[in-house]
């Protein structure tokens, strides 16, 4: 399928002054706007969203070659429209409190404190039947929270330059900008889906209208001249963290070693990012039924597939312990399982050389479908070493790449050791990391498996869980592990979602049954996403007894 959505006109620098001094201007309405107008302002958001869900899924699907009325569209709704109604909603919750909504929170042994945010009610307690959801603080620091309503701060004027690949991330990243930081926003649209600023428009148009709000267009001169923009105050990427370098540190490599070395960058704003990862999946093992290796296959074939694999948090690095009898059974069960997925068009801009640049390094790598110019097909690169330096292990792909390491070790105390030193200090990147562990194995190894997620530096941590779900719940934050530094950047600096408006968060960590019913709406395997989308939507707005029940029939036909 061929999108036939036209690309909107490049916003030219005369219409950026007027928009940004228009902003300038509205800074201190914002800032003096009561919690019960933002409240206004966000379940106006929150209808429009609903009213243009089917349209702005619509056009993802087109962008993507997806078919429009096929079950993987809903997909784009859940990771679109759905995935903004919920973090609208949770806002509007916390706002509700004044800001400060207390979440069940208790301390380890060492002081820190953990807050419970999922379930969050008794109606969840139910959608999330066996989930715990939890937003770890920073050591030493106190489970404050809404900082911004408790010691308003002066308005500032925010860029957000928007991500090419999940629609609702930009939507969600004004939100936060917005609603969590008091900054009035200028988004400029990444040109590879530029085409969704139309419905963010339509979705905000409330905000629009206030003043607090504005979207452009354009390509990396337009990235170029808002950073440089005397009225820009502060900076928010999602995206490449050469990206950053470039925007931060200089255009070529030299410059930024220079510019690094003399601790002289070129941009001094205020400046954060989430700029993805080499995203590891642990693989503890376990004594698992042929039933549960199909599972769990299927889960890591999804973490892959998902979105063509143009996720920051895709499934890149399988984790496995040498010494674990069922491992080549797990991984000829994966290799099954995701022969199986069809194939998705290779939308996103570079993502041929990238693959191209993997199969170059590792001769080995198995690909489970043909290469064609459209097509990058999902393929396995078995047998990585797990040393400092290796190219599968400090490259991000971006593409629908899966490379297998083998961790030796003989028992599982052993395996989790070796597996978070080699995952915090070999692999690249800090944002998400997915542990796959069977409940009998994490009973009978707590004390060494709760050590492991305690040690685990990453900003979401899904156990039994694709993490890229912490960044869909919304109450959990999403961002990479508090460390980072504008020379070296990593997975980037800083939070967003974080409805609970936590003031210091630290990681959110998600766990999940090891066996999962229904099918999860991550799955590639899900029959009847789109039909059980359209009742999550309805749901998420409005999360009645009734809605929940349409979304649990759909789900069973999944």
């Amino acid at each position: 399928m061929t999108s036939t959505i036209p690309t909107p006109v490049t916003t030219n620098f005369d219409e950026i002054d007027r928009v940004i001094a228009s902003l300038h201007c509205h800074r201190d309405k914002w800032e003096q706007t009561s919690i019960s107008q933002r409240l206004a302002y966000l379940q106006s958001c929150l209808d429009r969203t609903i009213t243009i869900a089917d349209d702005w899924t619509m056009a993802a699907c087109q962008a993507k070659g997806i078919e429009p009325q096929s079950s993987l569209a809903g997909e784009e709704l859940v990771a679109g429209a759905i995935s903004t109604v919920r973090n609208i909603r949770l806002l509007m919750t916390t706002l509700q409190a004044g800001g400060r909504l207390p979440p069940p929170k208790r301390q380890r042994e060492d002081g820190q404190f953990v807050a419970q945010v999922l379930p969050a009610n008794t109606i969840e307690r139910l959608l999330y039947l066996g989930y715990r959801g939890e937003v770890w603080l920073e050591p030493g620091t106190l489970p404050t929270q809404g900082r911004i309503y408790r010691q308003p701060t002066a308005s500032k004027v925010g860029l957000i330059l928007g991500a090419g690949n999940i629609s609702a991330i930009v939507a969600m990243d004004v939100l936060s900008k917005l609603f969590s930081e008091n900054q009035v926003v200028i988004v400029k649209m990444n040109p590879v889906n530029a085409y969704m600023g139309t419905y963010l428009a339509q979705a905000f148009a409330p905000l629009i209208q206030a003043g607090s709000l504005q979207i452009v267009y354009g390509g990396a001169e337009v990235g170029e001249y808002l950073c440089q923009h005397p009225q820009i105050e502060t900076i928010h990427i999602t995206g490449s963290h050469r990206t950053h370098d470039a925007i931060v540190w200089g255009a070529t490599q030299g410059e930024q070693q220079e510019r690094k070395a003399a601790r002289t960058p070129r941009l001094t704003k205020p400046i954060t990012s989430e700029l993805g990862c080499v995203t590891p999946i642990l693989v503890v093992p376990g004594t698992w039924s042929k039933s549960d290796l199909t599972f769990q296959a299927r889960q890591v074939a999804s973490t892959i597939a998902h979105n063509a694999s143009f996720n920051c948090a895709s499934g890149q690095l399988l984790v496995t312990s040498s010494g674990w009898a069922q491992q080549d059974e797990f991984l000829a069960a994966v290799r099954r399982e995701l022969a199986a997925v069809p194939p998705r068009q290779a939308y996103y801009p570079g993502a041929q050389d990238r693959y191209r640049a993997f199969l170059d390094k590792y001769p080995q790598s198995e690909p489970l479908g043909a290469h064609t110019p459209e097509i990058v097909p999902w393929t396995i690169i078995p047998d990585v070493p797990a040393v400092v330096g290796e190219y599968a292990l400090t490259e991000e792909a971006f593409c629908g790449v899966l490379a297998q390491v083998s961790i030796e070790s003989q028992s599982t105390p052993e395996f989790l050791t070796k597996a978070i030193e080699f995952a915090n200090d070999r692999v690249w990147g800090t944002l998400s990391c997915t542990v796959l562990i069977d409940a009998q194995t994490q009973q009978k190894y707590r004390s060494e498996f709760d050590s492991a997620i305690a040690s685990l530096q990453y900003g979401a941590i899904g156990v039994n869980i694709w993490s890229a779900m912490l960044f869909y719940l919304g109450s959990t934050t999403w961002g990479a592990y508090p460390g980072n530094t504008l020379a070296d950047i990593g997975s980037g600096i800083g939070f967003v979602h974080n409805s609970y408006l936590f003031d210091r968060p630290q990681k959110s960590v998600v766990y999940a049954p090891f066996r999962i019913f229904p099918t999860p709406a991550w799955f590639v395997t899900h029959k009847h996403l789109l039909g059980m989308a359209r009742q999550l939507l309805k749901f998420e707005a409005y999360p009645t007894w009734r809605n929940l029940a349409g979304v649990v029939i759909a789900a069973l036909r999944g």
